[in-house]
């Protein structure tokens, strides 16, 4: 296969009384456990193109804390074979109450419909095999042994 595309991903890592949050997602017929987030869209930055994925997932208003990761390897789309990914991970904060709609239900985002299901982890529960993708995977070793949310 080749690749001939980038994908852009940002995603948030929320911490909140010691636990974090994870979605488990449906998109057609596959399913997987990830960190909050989604695609940049042209013309948006980092920054707004993840606050902008929190509240339409989640409706949570958020701010930016700090960069956690970016993606250091190759790593090809599971959605689009031809495309790369490149993830970009950050520490957010809510701006607000913290009030996550926590059993499953439907968004209809860009046309697309998508099946969403946060929930919690404890912190020192939280362990690479909860997590779906490659990156995610990785991005969950630097959390707890680095405390990189505290």
């Amino acid at each position: 296969m080749q690749i001939n595309r980038f994908s852009i991903r940002v995603y948030g890592i929320l911490k909140h009384q010691n636990r974090i949050l994870l979605v488990h997602e449906q998109a057609g017929n596959m399913e997987f456990v990830k960190f909050p987030g989604g695609g940049l869209e042209f013309g948006e930055g980092l920054h707004d193109a993840l606050i902008r994925e929190f509240m339409e997932e989640t409706g949570l208003e958020v701010e930016i804390a700090h960069h956690v990761y970016t993606t250091d390897f190759f790593q090809q789309s599971a959605f689009k074979p031809g495309d790369q990914l490149i993830s970009v991970y950050y520490a957010v904060n809510a701006k607000g109450q913290i009030d996550i709609r926590e059993d499953a239900h439907e968004i209809v985002v860009n046309g697309r419909t998508e099946k969403l299901r946060f929930f919690w982890v404890d912190l020192h529960q939280l362990h690479e095999s909860m997590l779906t993708f490659p990156i995610d995977k990785k991005v969950c070793g630097f959390i707890k042994p680095s405390n990189l949310l505290s």
